[in-house]
Formats: C-alpha cells, sequence, structure tokens
C-alpha cells in the first residue's frame, strides 16, 4: 500500500479557483485526454469545488465465499480502509460501475466525515441515502441503491492503483471535483497545471466579458493574433 500524502493549503487555494472543465482543457494540451471519471456526479447539488489527494479503495466482482457480512470485520475491509485515510483526501473507489450495491451507507460515510475525508468519489453507488445526506459528507457518485456492497462487491484493497470510471487513479494523484464531476491531476503534472490553470481560467473570464459585450466569436476564441494583444493589454492596464 502506497503512504498517503496530503496536499498543501496553497495548492488546494489555487485548484479551488480553477473549474474542472478548465483543468481538463489544460490536461488536453499536455496530452490527457481521458482524466475525466465517467459516473461521478454531485450526489447533492450545490456540492462545493474541493480538491484533494486520492486515497484508492477497490472492489472486485461478488465471489460468495468472500463477500459476506463477516467480511465486513476481515482487517481488509472497507471500515479498516476507513481508518487509514488521511484529513483531506478525497477517497476515490473503484466499484466497476455496478449501480445495484451501495458501497457506503451513512455510518461509513459518518466516520469518514469525522476523520476529515474532503470527499468521496465513486464510479458506484452510495445507500441509505437520507441517511448519508444527514452526514454532510460530499459526495460524487452514480446514484443510490439499497442492496450492501457485498450483494455485488468483493472488497479487497486501498492505496493501490484502480480504474474509477474508466481512468486510471493512482494514489496521491490528485482530484477535483465540482458541478462538472470528477477531473484526475497525475501528480506528476500538478506543478504544470498550477502554473498554467489559473491562467487559463483568467483568460476564459475575460472571454466571457467579451461575449457579453457584443464581440463575435471568430478570432476571439480561439484567440487570433489581435485578441491576444488586446488581452495581454488588458491585464497591463
Amino acid at each position: 500500500m502506497t503512504e498517503p500524502l496530503v496536499l498543501d493549503d496553497q495548492t488546494i487555494a489555487t485548484l479551488a479557483g480553477v473549474s474542472t472543465a478548465t483543468i481538463t482543457t489544460v490536461l488536453l494540451k499536455k496530452g490527457l485526454r481521458n482524466v475525466w471519471l465517467r459516473g461521478t456526479r454531485p450526489l447533492r447539488p450545490g456540492q462545493p469545488r474541493l480538491v484533494g489527494r486520492a486515497f484508492t479503495l477497490r472492489f472486485v466482482p461478488a465471489r460468495e465465499d468472500l463477500a459476506t457480512p463477516e467480511s465486513w470485520a476481515s482487517p481488509i475491509s472497507t471500515r479498516a480502509a476507513i481508518e487509514a485515510m488521511p484529513a483531506g483526501c478525497i477517497a476515490v473507489v473503484d466499484a466497476m460501475g455496478v449501480t445495484d450495491a451501495g458501497i457506503f451507507g451513512d455510518i461509513l460515510c459518518a466516520r469518514m466525515q469525522k476523520r476529515g475525508v474532503a470527499a468521496l468519489v465513486t464510479d458506484g453507488v452510495v445507500r441509505d441515502v437520507a441517511g448519508v445526506l444527514g452526514t454532510g459528507l460530499p459526495i460524487w457518485c452514480s446514484g443510490v441503491a439499497a442492496p450492501p456492497s457485498v450483494a455485488g462487491l468483493t472488497f479487497v484493497g486501498w492505496q493501490e492503483p484502480i480504474a474509477c470510471g474508466g481512468v486510471a487513479v493512482f494514489p496521491n494523484d490528485v482530484v477535483v471535483v465540482d458541478e462538472d464531476g470528477a477531473v484526475l491531476i497525475p501528480a506528476a503534472l500538478l506543478p504544470e497545471v498550477l502554473a498554467h490553470a489559473p491562467e487559463q481560467e483568467r483568460f476564459e473570464a475575460w472571454i466571457m466579458n467579451e461575449v457579453d459585450a457584443g464581440v463575435p466569436l471568430p478570432g476571439l476564441y480561439p484567440p487570433d493574433a489581435p485578441t491576444r494583444a488586446r488581452y495581454e493589454a488588458s491585464r497591463k492596464g
């Protein structure tokens, strides 16, 4: 298992000001197309944009001798994994897109909230939704289902590479979540994103102001040389 790391406050503050849409654009320019975790929708409308290191958990298909209620007390269990989560992490759970077995319910989510976990992201679903919402833990998932995880899944480990929503997620990669879903920033590319994403956000905000002023799109978006010059002049002014 990989030792979990935490992000510094400045990195969190910088990325909290950048949309997931902008991050995908920045990563696309670096050659990465597959960074948006499919099926990760905010469980509650209006959840804030959040940033954290990925703490990974992995399920495989249920096998009757392993996926039992007794397995919840095993040393390799979701309960044990939650106790290893550091404050500020984002728990990213590979549930293989299974939507008829809830990976976590209200009790587990309440414990994650108490431990200071920033958010839960999964391509699966949760159960006990009223109680889960009551915990206040921000969640991005594919929906809700009544049956427990062992009805369709076997938990096998944490802090190892996983696939979530069709994206390869390694422990300590960076995850940003907002109303558009969850986006992965590979740990090695974090400095590049920090260097370029805020400027991309500023530029697109300027473009929006130009659109509001009635400027037509050709030459504006994407910008031609005169548009770029006007933008640079606006920054100096």
